[in-house]
């Protein structure tokens, strides 16, 4: 794949990438990087890949981790994450560990990369991005006038999160419908994102973030979201939510 390739070459030529890997193919490349000092990084070249036919947004999403490894590590500890947004703008979005804020950069005309946006709160109500959801759950969003959408595609979809300032997303698991979504190239990248931005994730009963990858290919259930949705969702399918007794904002 092309862009496999290409991100490939992009690594190894920054000579501080010891080892990358694709969710194209879940295997371990040496970028010649050092092992002491550098950084591993997993990546998703094209998310959203079924939808390109429809001519919706895709993207790109990328994980880095200090070190030579890129299993028996946790989402949090990440040192940085990112997400490329290719649809009417070409967007960046870039969330750094003990950096406050998630923030988006534009590609100008000319080449150059234009900071335009940092978000550091993430709201509830208004839109959500919903797949394989409780029917009580999905009832209450409807009574509530929420919006329901789902593109097919989670850098689109989490990327208006994050762009709006408000929303959540779901795709939790249920008897009849396994994890799909890939912890190490798409889930934890993202939920750095969505928590340096000030919003919540859920894996189940904790933050995508606490998880450690055992697998380069583990996948996982996720909502991402507000502080008051994450624990509406975890409430409503499990029956508590970590988050219950945490103080949390008017607007959450």
């Amino acid at each position: 794949m092309l862009a496999d390739k290409l991100l490939f070459e992009a690594l190894q030529y920054s000579h501080v990438c010891k080892y990358a890997c694709s969710e194209e193919v879940p295997e371990l490349q040496d970028m010649g990087g050092p092992a002491e000092g550098g950084f591993s990084v997993a990546f998703d070249p094209l998310d959203g890949s079924s939808i390109v036919d429809t001519n919706f947004t895709v993207g790109t999403i990328f994980g880095v981790w200090p070190g030579h490894k890129l299993t028996g590590v946790a989402g949090g500890d990440q040192v940085a994450a990112a997400m490329g947004i290719y649809g009417p703008r070409t967007t960046y979005v870039l969330a750094v560990k003990g950096f406050p804020g998630t923030h988006e950069f534009l590609l100008l005309d000319e080449g150059k990369w234009q900071h335009v946006k940092e978000t550091t709160e993430i709201q509830g109500r208004e839109n959500v991005l919903t797949r394989k959801l409780e029917s009580h759950l999905t009832d209450y969003y409807v009574k509530e006038k929420y919006t329901l959408r789902y593109t097919g595609g989670m850098v689109p979809d989490v990327n208006q999160i994050i762009v709006k300032e408000k929303g959540v997303f779901t795709n939790v698991t249920s008897p009849t419908a396994k994890a799909k979504l890939r912890l190490l190239f798409e889930v934890a990248p993202l939920c750095l994102l969505i928590e340096n931005a000030g919003g919540f994730s859920s894996g189940g009963y904790k933050s995508v973030l606490d998880k450690t990858i055992v697998n380069l290919d583990d996948r996982t259930q996720i909502a991402y979201g507000s502080k008051n949705e994450i624990i509406r969702l975890e409430e409503t399918m499990y029956g508590t939510s970590r988050l219950k007794n945490v103080l949390i904002g008017a607007t959450a």
